[in-house]
């Protein structure tokens, strides 16, 4: 493949990154457009590509889950953004979480040194004209009112959208260490996570105050429809008094070392920079108004004189009906020159965006030089979601993270705990066997 072969890539967030990048890796000349920062959307701030705006965390990276397996099958492919999570990485467990300022910085670097990737600092508002150079649209969750009609236009489909809320992040320097404990679930040893212990009594006054805490209202295009993965906490506790007790607020293998017993109740804090300087409120996505966010807020034990460096918001998300308007390469059923990727597609999750990024950056640069697209094994974590997206039922999907729901089912009779292991093996021999015989 020349550098002859030129793709158009529209968005600098995770996505498009990976896309220009695996493009630019197969030797195609990719222009990659951003807005920022000519035009900021409500949720960025950062000039800078990759910008993270939610979370902080890519998830789990044990092998063994299935997003883990996602990060392991992206690696195969030298993803850019894996690549640039693992070099950035801060202390979370299991998990993998990032210094969002140091990625993005990497990132942005990467890109601006790659000889056969141009970066035009613009916003192009509708779609290019359809040609015989390929274009990848990964404007992300906040696509533009114009950019959603015009693939409205193109698709003939009406859009759906959620919300997609974020959590607020508090200075270390604020928070009262004499309360607060450092403890990672079930784990021995000082742990990675910040732990804020309620009893009782505190809960219910905590739950009080949320459940009356004012909130931001709806605009008048908006509707109340979140992602189930990502729900305000105010919403979850609209569903019982003890929801939070059993979900971002689970105290269960966490005892207070002062007591040796698990609290009533726990608010969990993970690191959000490597220097220690700032934490993310694990789970707290809010729809709360800023002025309630720090009235509720600082009724946590710990956090009474919390400085937030970062207020909860929440956000659209707009997504097509992947099985009415997406081929399995990605490219749309009407125009096979337009590849989607990232959230647009109805994945959601960083990593889950990232991995439709790549492979859409993969099938972009195979268009050019004539070669057959790509469909990975639906067997692998990249095929699982792919079959997601585009083998459902139109009037029944949703957007979804990978999970081993989303893979065939296990016929052979074993543990619970064992088919995630089982799934994960078989992944892996797929992928390995898909690999060999596509040579990619």
């Amino acid at each position: 493949m020349t550098s002859d072969n030129e793709i158009t890539v529209i968005g600098g967030g995770l996505a498009g990154c990976e896309a220009a990048w695996q493009a630019a890796r197969s030797g195609c000349r990719v222009t990659l457009y951003e807005m920022k920062p000519r035009k900021f959307s409500p949720a960025h701030s950062s000039p800078d590509l990759a910008e993270l705006v939610c979370s902080n965390s890519l998830r789990s990276d044990d092998p063994g889950s299935a997003v883990g397996l996602l990060k392991e099958e992206m690696a195969c492919f030298n993803s850019l953004v894996i690549e640039a999570a693992r070099a950035t990485r801060v202390p979370a467990g299991r998990a993998l979480a990032v210094d969002r300022d140091k990625f993005a910085e990497l990132i942005t670097g990467r890109i601006n040194e790659n000889p056969l990737i141009t970066i035009r600092r613009e916003e192009l508002p509708t779609l290019p004209p359809a040609g015989e150079k390929p274009v990848i649209l990964a404007t992300g969750p906040l696509t533009s009112d114009e950019m959603a009609a015009s693939l409205a236009e193109l698709t003939g489909r009406e859009h759906l959208a959620f919300y997609d809320a974020i959590a607020p992040i508090v200075a270390a320097d604020s928070l009262d260490m004499n309360i607060i404990y450092r403890a990672s679930r079930y784990d021995e040893g000082p742990g990675d996570y910040l732990n804020c212990p309620m009893d009782r009594e505190q809960y219910r006054a905590f739950i009080t105050a949320l459940a009356e805490g004012d909130r931001v209202p709806l605009k008048s295009f908006e509707k109340q429809k979140y992602f189930e993965g990502c729900l305000p906490i105010e919403i979850m506790l609209e569903r019982g008094e003890d929801t939070l007790r059993f979900g971002p607020m689970k105290p269960v293998g966490l005892p207070d070392p002062r007591t040796g017993r698990d609290p009533y109740a726990v608010v969990q804090l993970r690191l959000e920079n490597r220097e220690g300087t700032t934490y993310n409120m694990v789970g707290f996505q809010t729809k709360l108004t800023y002025a309630a966010q720090g009235e509720v807020f600082r009724l946590i034990p710990g956090l009474g004189k919390a400085e937030f460096t970062r207020m909860g918001s929440i956000h659209r998300n707009t997504f097509v009906c992947g099985p009415e308007v997406l081929r399995p390469s990605l490219q749309t059923q009407k125009r096979p020159d337009l590849f989607l990727a990232g959230q647009l597609t109805g994945v959601e999750g960083y990593v889950e965006s990232t991995a439709m990024g790549l492979l859409a950056g993969l099938n972009s640069a195979r268009m050019t030089a004539g070669l057959e697209l790509l469909v990975p094994p639906v067997d692998t974590a990249l095929g699982a979601l792919i079959r997601h997206l585009t083998d459902g039922e139109p009037k029944r999907f949703q957007p979804s993270n990978i999970n081993f729901g989303l893979f065939p089912a296990v016929k052979l009779r074993m543990p619970k705990k064992q088919r995630g292991q089982y799934r994960a093996e078989q992944a892996r021999r797929s992928l390995e066997e898909w690999r060999r015989q596509e040579n990619i």
